[in-house]
């Protein structure tokens, strides 16, 4: 990633953001040469606390490339965050809206221009009672069918000890390890000429999170459920998509 080509608001997240972060983390860091050094690349990541986005965030900006989210509107709406936010070329999503679709074309649009847009294919932290991933929704796999950009999943343990969802409950002392890995890009060949009809696109949504939560098996031990269901989800539709 060409520094010099950062400007003024995301050079100055870089040099505020990522020394708290040093100091009120530790991390146990793996695969970051598997995200591609440039291109447009879809970033997957299973999601464990309202913490874990500054700390994918610190390792894919300091694997080279700068970090896209799909982060929900809320957050744009804040006084000063809300600008921060368009500055730092996040993508807002109105979650169960049809707004969601304009978040898609949104990420799309940054994977065709050679960005990194990361997703969190369960569309919010996990109400699974462990944290292990739950099902996901659709929005990874049809940006995937749009663009057929490579889609590297990344899976974290250890930002549920700064915020934990499940006790809403908030600390910084003593130091949380931040264990962060990336795997190759995902084989989703099986699909190469699939059209994205509703079964296909939980066909690729079941394989990235059945693959991201074997991964979080290797880094934080135990044997993975299968993949969590929430209670009172509705059928997947074309417009679940983020």
């Amino acid at each position: 990633m060409a520094r010099r080509r950062l400007g003024f608001w995301r050079r100055f997240a870089a040099i505020t953001v990522k020394p708290a972060i040093k100091v009120l983390t530790r991390r146990t860091w793996r695969g970051m040469e598997n995200i591609p050094a440039e291109g447009g690349v879809i970033i997957v990541v299973n999601h464990i606390s309202h913490a874990d986005p500054l700390a994918v965030a610190h390792y894919v900006y300091d694997a080279g490339r700068w970090p896209s989210f799909l982060a929900k509107s809320s957050l744009f709406e804040a006084p000063v965050l809300g600008y921060l936010m368009k500055a730092w070329h996040q993508i807002p999503v109105r979650r169960g809206t049809t707004d969601a679709v304009k978040a898609l074309e949104a990420a799309r649009a940054g994977v065709r221009a050679g960005e990194a847009v990361i997703i969190y294919p369960e569309g919010t932290t996990t109400r699974e009672p462990d944290l292990w991933p739950m099902r996901g929704k659709t929005g990874a796999a049809r940006l995937w069918l749009d663009t057929r950009a490579p889609m590297i999943p990344v899976v974290m343990w250890g930002p549920q000890r700064i915020y934990d969802p499940r006790t809403k409950r908030f600390k910084l002392f003593p130091r949380a390890t931040m264990t962060i890995v990336a795997d190759p890009p995902l084989d989703l060949s099986a699909w190469a000429d699939a059209q994205p009809t509703a079964q296909t696109l939980g066909e690729i949504t079941d394989q990235i999170m059945l693959h991201l939560r074997d991964m979080v098996a290797e880094i934080r031990g135990g044997t993975p459920p299968p993949l969590w269901i929430p209670k009172r989800v509705p059928q997947r539709s074309e417009e679940q998509t983020a």
